[in-house]
């Protein structure tokens, strides 16, 4: 494959990653992505009590695999996408360094081939249109691997 071919491969996926990201974030200062003939749709809030359990902030990790555990209270996570959303249903983002490393269904889950020195994992519980609830549903832990 010729250089410029994978140039513009990669471009593609960078702009359709920018694209999925873009239609995950707040929707504050009118940049809904589903606006209605009156305006920007409402969010709804969530019922939903997020936590990360493990690791904890400023806990040192020996290796490079991190066990993510995750406590939701409030809410159920649903595997189904729709647009007939509920405060109390939804599913979990996760990001490493904020960098979108999975959506998932489950409060655990192994990040492998996590490099040595500090990061941060973000957990977001969204909606079931992967659109964020208003106030925004979000923990963040702060920790250390050492290999």
């Amino acid at each position: 494959m010729k250089g410029s071919d994978v140039s513009r491969k990669s471009r593609v996926v960078v702009f359709a990653m920018t694209l999925a990201l873009a239609s995950c974030s707040s929707s504050g200062g009118g940049n809904d992505p589903t606006p209605s003939p009156s305006g920007p749709a409402e969010r709804p809030s969530s019922t939903a009590d997020l936590a990360i359990v493990r690791p904890q902030t400023g806990e040192v990790v020996e290796g490079t695999t991190i066990v993510l555990r995750v406590s939701l209270d409030g809410a159920r996570i649903v595997p189904q996408t729709t647009t007939d959303i509920s405060p109390d249903e939804g599913h979990l983002h996760v990001l490493l360094d904020d960098q979108l490393i999975s959506m998932t269904e489950g409060l655990e889950q192994k990040i492998v081939d996590v490099a040595p020195g500090t990061h941060r994992i973000t957990v977001e519980f969204v909606a079931s249109d992967h659109v964020p609830f208003d106030p925004r549903v979000v923990t963040v832990v702060a920790f250390e691997v050492q290999a």
